[in-house]
């Protein structure tokens, strides 16, 4: 089955552009030209990836991603003619996986499409039984095949980018990793000013398992180095 990616922006051309691109790769696309289509469609169809323009009359794009993100845990690209760290950085705290600035290459956005959809595929089939799918760490449960996040008896709702950091560090107890390295784990590109990236992820991760995320109990900073658990 090919999977079902939605497009939401309100520019009809880039619209059209992005399901041309999708739909030559096989890919199923479904167009919302503004935030309360997107929501009504997501609810219809089986979307397996959002593809989520910024600026949008009735709901913007950050409010369309954060009400997906109650319930849902797809990965989405945001779309956005601002460049500026801040604006990525919001984009990224409100749950997006991915960022992309306006231009952009269909190409390159194709290529993130495929890598989003094969990371989230990858986390959440059945593992074979020399891996673990169920990793506890004092009241912290991950559970790979579920994508299911427990910490103190209730679930902590994660993003799956927000997962994979955690399940990386998580499965690698005690060991150091670096901004640049987490990176290019996790997003499968090489580092460049990366470190603000990182750093937003981190701190949402810890906003959501950690009972007080200034003095982390899971999560540590290790100054100059890193972050381990």
């Amino acid at each position: 089955m090919n999977e079902h990616i939605l497009v939401v922006d309100d520019d009809q051309e880039i619209r059209k552009l992005i399901q041309i691109y999708l739909e030559n790769e096989g890919f199923v696309c479904h167009l919302a030209e503004d935030g309360e289509v997107a929501l009504d469609l997501i609810q219809k169809h089986p979307i397996e990836l959002m593809v989520l323009d910024v600026m949008m009359p009735k709901l913007n794009g950050l409010e369309v991603c954060r009400e997906v993100r109650k319930d849902r845990n797809v990965p989405i690209i945001m779309l956005s003619a601002k460049s500026e760290d801040m604006d990525k950085i919001y984009g990224l705290t409100s749950g997006a996986d991915d960022y992309m600035t306006k231009p952009f290459s269909p190409l390159e956005l194709i290529a993130r499409v495929k890598s989003q959809l094969r990371r989230f595929k990858v986390l959440n089939q059945n593992s074979n039984p020399e891996t673990d799918t169920e990793i506890e760490i004092d009241e912290l449960y991950l559970n790979t095949s579920t994508h299911e996040v427990v910490v103190r008896g209730e679930q902590a709702k994660l993003t799956p980018r927000e997962f994979d950091i955690l399940l990386l560090l998580a499965r690698n107890k005690g060991v150091v990793f670096s901004t640049d390295r987490i990176y290019e784990t996790i997003w499968e590109e090489d580092p460049f000013e990366t470190r603000n990236t990182v750093m937003v992820h981190i701190r949402k991760i810890r906003e959501k398992i950690e009972s007080n995320p200034r003095e982390p109990k899971y999560v540590k900073t290790v100054w100059g180095v890193g972050y381990k658990i």
